[in-house]
């Protein structure tokens, strides 16, 4: 079985969509994290969420450890995954003018518009995952904000997701974020001008 076709199984489990908002002294800043987990049943609520090594809010949680997830439900635009999913929070201000948050008793932000949920959470322990940092977290607030629907991964790639690039037909597609690279060799080193994931989320069109 080929790499690309044991990535596309794996988009069709049931990951949720988050925007993981972090803090430090210099800034706020977010990404959009598909892999969170609830482990106990009981309190204390321990959970564990994966957080790609090339996001700016990485390095943050890393110092911080505290984090807010807001739950992203299907009524959230494009807009928003590419707010806080498809920029870099080293060269822009993720929240600039943005007016759909709030903060809570951590300090943090978390969205309050398109999304049913937010928790805050402090980080308990991690584990190396090569490409992924795994965060062990417990729940230390949060609360229901509508009763819309959960967004899945399964649902953004097929009713939400746009396909930049798309008249392009020789080279290569990221499947994280549909950007399309033209060329005949993808360079091992690429990095992905959207979501800035590396050459090994890229397959040959």
């Amino acid at each position: 079985m080929s790499e690309s076709s044991m990535k596309g199984a794996l988009i069709k489990a049931g990951y949720g969509l988050y925007v993981l908002s972090v803090k430090d002294d210099k800034k706020d800043n977010a990404c959009i994290v598909n892999t969170f987990l609830q482990v106990t049943s009981a309190a204390p609520f321990d959970c564990v969420v994966a957080v790609s090594k090339l996001n700016y809010t990485h390095d943050i949680l890393l110092g911080t450890r505290k984090l807010n997830l807001s739950v992203l439900t299907v009524d959230t635009p494009f807009e928003i995954y590419e707010r806080f999913g498809l920029s870099s929070g080293r060269e822009s201000d993720k929240f600039d003018g943005y007016k759909g948050i709030d903060r809570s008793t951590n300090g943090l932000y978390y969205l309050t518009e398109y999304t049913n949920a937010y928790m805050s959470l402090e980080v308990i322990g991690t584990e190396d995952f090569g490409s992924h940092t795994l965060f062990r977290v417990r729940l230390t607030d949060g609360e229901v904000l509508s009763d819309a629907e959960s967004v899945t991964y399964a649902y953004y790639y097929r009713f939400v997701k746009k396909t930049p690039n798309s008249n392009i037909t020789t080279g290569y597609r990221c499947i994280v974020c549909n950007y399309v690279w033209q060329g005949e060799s993808l360079p091992d080193d690429f990095v992905c001008p959207l979501c800035k994931h590396g050459a090994d989320s890229f397959v040959k069109l």
